[in-house]
């Protein structure tokens, strides 16, 4: 098993990076996520990796983050979805997107992947649904398989925590808030999620 790579970024191309160990140059297929919080080329960079044998190659798939590796290995742990399939699935949505997708039983977001269907997207939803951590949704970030650092979550978790407050479901919110971007600042997620829960009642 290879773990992890840690060397020079010498190549990134669209979802592939190459990185080169001890004079050998590893080619690593990756997500957006990943790619844009690479070093500059020449740089070291260290990627948490999953290497993939099938009859015909042998991939290696690498992240920058360990609980995007976590969730890779979950996706690909679905009937269905191979690992071509998971790093559109994390490029398109992110960790912490997917999870509250999953969570609020909103396969719909899912299908924005390229090459997922709807019936793909619930079957995600049922087999991932009770592997969402309990703690994932609170301030502090939790600490589960796809929970990104606290900083990340502080502001999705603060939304749906209002919402719940409101009188909300946690899948309700939790649907609500994943389709909208959680860069927004709090007030804007329970913003956008009110209206979004709005036009469901």
């Amino acid at each position: 098993m290879i773990y992890s790579l840690r060397g020079t970024l010498t190549a990134v191309e669209q979802n592939f990076v190459v990185v080169e160990c001890a004079g050998v140059g590893y080619g690593v297929r990756t997500t957006a996520g990943t790619l844009g919080k690479l070093p500059k080329m020449g740089q070291e960079v260290k990627l948490f990796t999953c290497l993939n044998i099938r009859e015909d190659a042998a991939e290696l798939f690498g992240f920058i983050d360990r609980r995007e590796l976590e969730g890779f290995r979950m996706l690909t742990g679905v009937s269905g979805v191979g690992p071509k399939a998971a790093l559109a699935i994390l490029s398109e949505l992110g960790g912490q997107q997917l999870l509250l997708a999953v969570a609020g039983g909103d396969a719909k977001s899912i299908t924005r992947a390229p090459g997922v269907g709807p019936k793909l997207a619930s079957r995600i939803v049922l087999e991932l649904k009770d592997k969402v951590p309990a703690d994932f949704f609170s301030p502090d970030g939790g600490g589960g398989a796809f929970a990104p650092p606290p900083q990340e979550n502080t502001s999705a978790g603060e939304a749906l925590s209002a919402l719940i407050a409101l009188g909300y479901s946690q899948q309700e919110a939790a649907s609500a808030v994943g389709r909208l971007s959680p860069e927004l600042p709090v007030q804007e997620l329970i913003k956008g999620a009110l209206k979004v829960l709005s036009t469901r009642r």
